[in-house]
């Protein structure tokens, strides 16, 4: 029987991120799957292997990751989720060193499945609230600085 797209999309943050199973990456992805929105923005991560360089980095900086999915809408082979990832930064994989800060990051993914594996996700992660909360960029400086207080 064909595993669902949504059971697909929960295993991978759980089993991937939460708990750390690198096999689980093998096990969900395509040979040939594609993430994009998760390099340098000029590329492309492609397949497991790719991928595992992304998910080393990202979890040697932040090793107590935890996603969980807030909201996930399932259609036919299509997935999107909003996510929030919370970790502490205790390492260098992000390129920064370790400031020991807790973050908060908010994201939105789209995975397409195929056959029970993903074949292709959008990513689409807050990077700047991320880096303003390891303080590599200042946060705004003065009052309220809402978009309604410009309007």
């Amino acid at each position: 029987m064909p595993i669902d797209a949504c059971t697909v999309v929960h295993r991978w943050f759980e089993e991937v991120w939460n708990q750390g199973r690198e096999e689980t990456i093998d096990e969900l992805s395509t040979t040939d799957a594609i993430a994009h929105g998760l390099s340098d923005g000029r590329s492309d991560v492609c397949g497991p292997a790719g991928f595992k360089v992304f998910w080393r980095k990202i979890r040697s900086a932040l090793p107590d990751v935890h996603i969980r999915i807030e909201d996930a809408i399932v259609q036919g082979g299509k997935a999107v989720v909003r996510v929030v990832l919370e970790g502490t930064h205790l390492g260098q994989g992000l390129g920064l060193p370790p400031t020991g800060h807790r973050v908060l990051v908010t994201g939105t993914v789209i995975f397409r499945i195929e056959s029970g594996q993903i074949a292709e996700a959008w990513n689409n992660w807050d990077q700047l609230g991320l880096l303003r909360q390891l303080g590599a960029i200042p946060a705004p400086q003065g009052p309220d600085r809402s978009l309604s207080a410009q309007a």
